[in-house]
């Protein structure tokens, strides 16, 4: 079995669509997802690090085991719930 190809796409804009396709240890340092419909892919293990999520949303998706950390969560919600408000919650829970 041959190592998988490797390829450099820089300073490219276009627009690529890719079907049954294993990217499996990319690296994408900034590249402009904007407006992308991400479908059907495992994300299991990826780091995104400085992405702006702003009015991403996300839906079936298996989340059990995510690490959230110093994130801006203004305006986020949770099955509909405000992110503020689920703190609240359980801070006022585990006083």
């Amino acid at each position: 079995m041959h190592p998988p190809e490797t390829s450099k796409l820089a300073h490219l804009r276009q627009r690529i669509d890719a079907v049954d396709a294993d990217l499996s240890d990319s690296s994408f340092q900034n590249v402009n997802f904007s407006g992308a419909l991400l479908d059907d892919v495992n994300l299991a293990g990826a780091t995104i690090r400085n992405a702006n999520l702003h009015n991403a949303k996300i839906y079936d998706a298996n989340l059990s085991g995510v690490a959230i950390a110093d994130c801006n969560l203004a305006g986020a919600t949770i099955n509909g719930i405000p992110i503020d408000d689920l703190l609240a919650a359980y801070n006022a829970a585990n006083k």
